[in-house]
């Protein structure tokens, strides 16, 4: 996903958080020495850390002559222009700093230099924000008529268009200049609790290491990913013991951490005037929080499909019963590597849908130095994307040379052609795509990846490992997630009340989702006590209210794969044109005039009509000789 780095607190969150299934920023010092093709070369943002050093100290010396536009706004249109010219000019200074500091330390966590840097930016981003908390209350108090009239007659100010109606439409929500001032000055404070989990998970909890097919393996929060798979459902349970023995060992500290990022979600949206947290994040893309409670709905009935899914899953593994760690290995085991080139040209046929111009363009890409590909030592788990306005996006990746991590890729870089597209087309000011529309672009690839891969299988149980592999991105990417929106509202409805928050109360309300979920009750799966702490273990939590972008984009992402695939070139038109558009429209807006009405209950209960469809064929391939 994108950042935008417009939104002080938007950029906050993504900063401070730790990297998510899809989040964004990049990479290390020693790329712009290192011509490695699997290590991503940030000369293009930064010549070396002086460099960013100096580019900083020019950035903060600017503040001060950005602070005294303060009263300028109303005298005219020009001055407005001029100052939201100089103002945005900076935001991109700013966007580059962040994203380079960021990215140097998910490469190598433990260097103090990373740590050290990144506390410099958020220092910056709060003396940034501080300064300019005068900006959108003065804009608001020009008044609609009067700034409609200053657009009218300057030109120039067609490219802040978006950024002004935004400035309006959260007037109701917008605190006085001063009070704008104390909160930006303390964002960096408030949203340390981040950074905090990031650092004891990457750098400070000492993870052990197990016997592994006669080799020591360490289990930490990157390999958990892959041994979490084996064959051996005696090893999945040592590794499941082991990783949570070790992560529950904290739970008093990631419930203080986590806990705290809750609390200051609350009352953020309380002193802003909204009715709930879950309103007040949301309300920042335009999203109805009807979207997100229609999606927990809609899930919740669902269920019943996922409780099917874990049956078969315990058929075809032929267990005596099933358990949480039986959960990742795949259902047919072909043995088929995917070396990273193999995954990219993998990545560019998928694409062929989306039209000859798109996969010229995701080829160039992958040719350059953009991708930090290869899992090391103090690098950050996971996955994600990021651009700075006019370079080519960067990726940063943990690739291991199976299908989930081609799968990933494509993911990742549904993100990069995203941010390529609107960047091509948008100004600055309005390229930066709201999050509900990022992980649509990311998840439409990985749809497109599987109906290529279908369409290739030469035998039953290629069909059944890739039918597997769907049915398994339906899982995490839609049922999981939303059940991971659902913590996030139980978490923050209960503070909002009143209630005390605990890593013990945080444990037992994820305990109960996960039994719900898995069908615990009804004989399904057993959930075991022991790894209900696996909220400690999930970053996206210090995000608030951004995982159910995921399930929702589940849901579109089918619905636009499935008519692209087909040879609608409409549809296709239709989508990429979303993707062009940047921020320039509410996404919800926009999905909508593209025929997807994400506030109705029907494109949530095709995802689940789709994963019933799939357990159908797989029944019937199993069943026949």
């Amino acid at each position: 996903m994108k950042t935008q780095p417009t939104l002080l607190a938007t950029l906050l969150a993504a900063a401070l958080g730790a990297v998510m299934a899809s989040a964004s920023l990049p990479a290390s010092a020693q790329s712009a020495q290192n011509a490695d093709p699997l290590v991503w070369d940030l000369r293009p943002l930064y010549a070396d850390d002086a460099a960013w050093t100096q580019a900083r100290e020019a950035l903060r010396a600017e503040i001060p002559k950005l602070a005294a536009l303060k009263g300028s706004l109303g005298r005219s249109p020009a001055a407005l222009r001029q100052a939201l010219d100089r103002i945005s000019a900076a935001n991109l200074q700013l966007d580059r700093l962040g994203t380079y500091a960021y990215s140097l330390q998910s490469t190598d966590n433990r260097d103090r230099r990373n740590q050290e840097r990144l506390g410099l930016v958020m220092s910056l981003y709060g003396e940034y924000g501080a300064a300019l908390a005068w900006l959108d209350p003065e804009i608001q108090g020009l008044g609609a008529q009067k700034l409609a009239a200053f657009q009218k007659a300057e030109p120039g100010l067609a490219k802040h268009a978006t950024r002004l109606r935004h400035v309006m439409r959260l007037k109701p929500h917008t605190l006085t200049a001063e009070a704008e001032a104390v909160a930006a000055a303390l964002a960096p404070v408030r949203g340390a609790t981040g950074q905090a989990r990031t650092l004891l998970v990457d750098a400070d909890i000492r993870w052990p290491s197990i016997k592994i097919d006669g080799k020591e393996e360490k289990i930490d929060d990157t390999s958990y990913g892959r041994w979490r798979q084996h064959p051996d459902r005696a090893v999945r349970k040592q590794v499941f013991d082991t990783f949570f023995s070790q992560l529950g060992q904290f739970e008093n500290t990631f419930g203080t951490t986590l806990g705290a990022s809750v609390q200051d979600n609350v009352v953020m949206a309380r002193l802003r005037k909204h009715p709930s947290a879950v309103a007040s994040t949301l309300a920042a893309d335009e999203v109805p929080e009807t979207v997100y409670r229609t999606l927990v709905a809609e899930t919740r009935k669902g269920l019943p499909t996922l409780h099917r899914a874990f049956k078969l899953r315990q058929q075809m593994l032929q267990l005596p019963d099933l358990h949480y760690y039986d959960i990742y290995p795949a259902l047919v085991k072909l043995g088929r590597k995917y070396p990273f080139e193999d995954a990219k040209q993998l990545a560019v046929a998928a694409a062929a849908p989306l039209g000859a111009p798109y996969q010229a363009e995701l080829k160039r890409l992958l040719g350059e130095r953009t991708m930090h590909v290869l899992p090391a030592e103090g690098k950050s788990g996971g996955a994600y994307q990021t651009g700075v306005y006019g370079l080519s996006p960067l990726v940063f990746l943990n690739h291991q040379d199976n299908y989930e991590s081609v799968s990933t890729l494509v993911h990742e870089w549904g993100h990069g052609m995203h941010t390529l597209l609107a960047n091509q087309t948008q100004p600055y000011e309005s390229s930066n795509y709201p999050l509900f529309l990022a992980e649509i672009a990311a998840i439409t690839n990985e749809v497109l990846l599987s109906k290529h891969m279908l369409g290739k299988a030469t035998s039953k149980e290629e069909r059944l490992y890739l039918l597997g592999q769907e049915l398994e991105r339906l899982r995490g990417t839609y049922y999981r997630q939303t059940m991971f929106a659902e913590f996030e509202l139980r978490t923050h409805d209960a503070v909002q009340a009143g209630e005390a928050m605990s890593g013990k109360r945080m444990t037992e309300i994820y305990c109960g989702l996960l039994k719900d979920y898995h069908g615990d009750a009804q004989g399904v799966m057993k959930i075991d006590p022991q790894y209900c702490q696996e909220w400690a273990f999930i970053p996206h939590f210090y995000r608030a209210f951004y995982v159910y972008q995921y399930a929702t984009s589940m849901a579109a992402a089918q619905f636009f794969a499935d008519r692209i695939a087909s040879g609608d070139t409409q549809t296709r038109d239709t989508y990429l044109n979303v993707l062009r558009g940047g921020g320039s429209r509410p996404p919800v807006e926009a999905l909508k005039a593209a025929g997807l009405d994400m506030n109705s209950p029907a494109p949530y209960q095709a995802v689940i009509r789709r994963m019933d469809a799939i357990v159908d064929e797989m029944e019937k391939l199993l069943a026949a000789k």
